[in-house]
């Protein structure tokens, strides 16, 4: 199953192992909003090539 992983603002060190134990190699995907610079063209296509899609605020 591929994850993608959205990530609002800094994860703590939970969401942190979290997001590591729901991780199935290049299947997933973490993307950090907080960082900036999105490409949100590529945000989307990525939210559609994902079976699952985990927002953490």
């Amino acid at each position: 199953m591929k994850i993608l992983h959205i990530l609002r603002s800094e994860p703590d060190t939970t969401v942190k192992n979290i997001v590591a134990s729901t991780t199935n190699g290049d299947q997933s995907k973490t993307t950090e909003l907080y960082k900036g610079d999105i490409d949100w063209s590529r945000l989307v296509d990525d939210i559609f090539s994902h079976d699952k899609i985990i927002c953490w605020w």
